[in-house]
């Protein structure tokens, strides 16, 4: 089976909102605790093998990537030395990256591009705040630093190009507006801490929120003293949340139990689909805008997998269907997850407290199980 390996660990996966089978991919050498970093675009050719477009190298691990929303070139890539680096695929990597922004303190850890002003992008970092960029100058616009400990994820409202969404250690997440001269609300999430937050694609008043308690609550930020839902059924920490561009009540989720999940949070069996085609902890999920059903998921067992949801495209099969592909698994991406360096070992602390027990629990298995599996009902 077609397969492309890379001597790197990866942390993330993006699909182009320009192009149906273009990814990029983030990595990181040494399972991101130490080392280079290396950003690879992948072609998913659906009649032949995965092919490298291009791969950019950089001096410390790679732990998120965004596409322009705005140039179909353009890459910003969130970087373990604190820096943010801006690729243009137009140009050989000899003339990359195109620009570098040095102004957080500590490891980069998520970048997301604004989907409806599209001049202008968020990173998030271990230092505690989230920075707001254009690519017109040559240091922030604003720097927002309300979070008591570090922010692992800043997410654009998908309607409203002023609003967006912080996730933070401290265990809540904060909604902005960048005209406002501090957080407009501040929602206590979990009672540990929040890994990953997005925005419901269809209203805009609703936010999924991930935890190393994990669970995914799914939040109406009118009415937030309660969650809208509860979302249980992953064994370890849920490192990703992400909604479907495509169906209001869909999103999915992949832990560090291996597993990735399909949820339909509108639905009394919300948990949709458990898919355990992954041999190592999963660490990173998304959506393609363009092609209805079309997800990749990756994990540190090295693989980006792509799969599809025959359900989404009026087959009248179910959403749990999902069709994963072997043949279109890219051995590049993941293993230690290092959102912190906050504890004398040197790893962040929601990972060092249970990696010991998992690792010494868990046995790899021999062989991928390919077989998604609908969850039984409670």
């Amino acid at each position: 089976m077609p397969v492309f390996k890379t001597p790197f660990n990866g942390y993330s996966v993006k699909f182009s909102p320009f192009y149906e089978s273009r990814i990029a991919v983030a990595t990181a050498q040494n399972f991101g605790i130490l080392g280079n970093g290396r950003l690879h675009v992948l072609d998913l050719n659906p009649a032949g093998p995965i092919s490298e477009h291009i791969a950019f190298d950089t001096a410390d691990g790679v732990y998120d990537v965004s596409w322009s929303e705005s140039h179909d070139s353009l890459l910003v890539a969130a970087v373990a030395d604190g820096s943010v680096k801006l690729y243009d695929l137009a140009l050989p990597p000899t003339s990359n990256p195109i620009r570098s922004f040095h102004e957080h303190t500590r490891e980069v850890h998520s970048a997301d591009y604004n989907p409806v002003r599209r001049d202008s992008f968020l990173t998030s970092s271990w230092d505690d705040t989230s920075k707001l960029w254009t690519l017109d100058r040559p240091t922030s616009v604003r720097t927002f630093k309300e979070h008591a400990y570090c922010v692992y994820s800043s997410v654009w409202n998908p309607r409203h190009g002023d609003v967006f969404a912080s996730a933070s250690g401290d265990c809540t997440v904060r909604i902005w507006d960048v005209r406002e001269p501090a957080s407009t609300m501040i929602i206590p999430a979990h009672d540990f801490e929040v890994l990953s937050c997005d925005w419901n694609k269809y209203d805009d008043c609703c936010i999924a929120t991930a935890s190393v308690d994990k669970s995914i609550r799914v939040w109406d930020v009118r009415s937030y003293r309660t969650p809208v839902s509860v979302l249980n059924g992953h064994g370890y920490a849920v490192r990703k949340v992400k909604f479907s561009p495509h169906r209001q009540g869909l999103l999915a989720s992949c832990s560090y139990d291996m597993t990735v999940c399909l949820w339909d949070y509108m639905m009394e069996d919300a948990l949709v689909g458990r898919y355990d085609h992954h041999t190592e902890f999963a660490v990173g999920i998304d959506m393609s805008v363009l092609v209805e059903g079309l997800l990749a998921s990756t994990g540190w067992d090295e693989h980006v997998f792509k799969g599809m949801v025959p359900g989404m495209q009026d087959t009248g099969k179910s959403s749990a269907e999902i069709c994963w592909e072997p043949q279109s698994c890219y051995t590049a991406v993941s293993r230690k997850d290092r959102e912190k360096l906050c504890n004398p070992t040197g790893l962040p602390l929601h990972v060092s407290c249970w990696l010991m027990n998992a690792l010494a629990s868990l046995t790899v298995p021999s062989a991928v199980n390919w077989k998604s599996t609908k969850p039984s009902s409670q």
